[in-house]
């Protein structure tokens, strides 16, 4: 009974950890979700309102608002390039280390024009401006290299890819169309059927080199142009051999060439003994019939 309750209380304690654990999943993914909206709902305002300045406020505080315009959407651009890629190819992993020491100079130059614009000295900002616009161009020279060889090295990687696809492709249709003819081979159904006389000789093919009138009749087989077993060539005319040839009763054995003297007196011995049979069976039924 003790263990089976041990048992159960440990169950319990498990189900109760695994709870907690899930619990606290959920609410740290949420609390992340909450702060990335949150996080981009402020970016969309202050991009509003620095698009609004631009246009409403002209001179130093307008021209503040483009810096600081321009530096963001860079740097946001280029985030969005490496972080997507990196999923894909992680050879980005140093680049992206490369980005957040460049963030870090933008976040820095970002906070500086911030501050500026409370400042009520317009001299002030205006001899500041021409450093701050180097600065700015340098930050996003360096975010725009980084986009656009990660945007190269994507498009390279797809190009090789889809080169590749396109080889195999290739090879299938190739293997697909089996039956089709070799370059350069001509189609023997162009060509003219000779009339005549001329259409006999055709059929007889033409004569090889070493004079065989069907020697050269083998020769589309022989080049790829059959789709289908080669037909033999018709057997020759010979003579009939009797020995294999059906006999009758009335018919006389044929008599072999070169027989021996022997065998032929043996067979006029036989022809012999067969007519006397053939007399006493007839002299045995005419006694009978009397």
């Amino acid at each position: 009974m003790e263990p089976a309750a041990a048992i159960l209380g440990l169950l319990f304690v498990l189900f109760v950890v695994a709870g907690v654990f899930v619990t606290v999943k959920a609410v740290q993914a949420a609390k992340r979700g909450v702060d990335r909206t949150v996080a981009q709902a402020r970016r969309t305002v202050e991009d509003t309102t620095l698009r609004a300045r631009q246009l409403a406020q002209p001179g130093v505080v307008g021209e503040l608002a483009q810096l600081r315009l321009s530096l963001r959407t860079s740097m946001r651009a280029t985030q969005d390039e490496l972080y997507g890629g990196a999923k894909d190819d992680p050879s980005l992993s140093e680049a992206i280390g490369l980005f957040e020491r460049l963030s870090a100079h933008g976040h820095e130059l970002d906070a500086e024009l911030k501050r500026l614009e409370r400042e009520p000295d317009r001299a002030t900002i205006a001899g500041r401006l021409p450093e701050l616009r180097e600065r700015l161009e340098r930050i996003t020279h360096s975010a725009e290299s980084l986009r656009w060889a990660a945007r190269d090295r994507a498009r390279k990687f797809a190009d090789d890819d889809l080169a590749a696809l396109n080889d195999q492709i290739d090879v299938e249709t190739g293997a697909l169309r089996h039956w089709t003819r070799e370059p350069g081979a001509t189609d023997p159904l162009d060509e003219p059927v000779p009339d005549g006389p001329a259409r006999a000789a055709s059929a007889d093919g033409p004569a090889s080199a070493d004079g065989r009138p069907g020697a050269a009749a083998s020769e589309p087989a022989a080049r790829g142009y059959s789709w289908g077993p080669v037909p033999e060539d018709p057997p020759a005319l010979t003579a009939r051999d009797p020995r294999t040839q059906p006999t009758h009763p009335w018919q006389k054995s044929p008599r072999a060439e070169g027989h021996h003297p022997d065998a032929e007196a043996h067979h006029r011995d036989a022809e012999g003994h067969r007519r006397g049979t053939e007399a006493h069976r007839g002299g045995t039924e005419a006694q009978r019939r009397e």
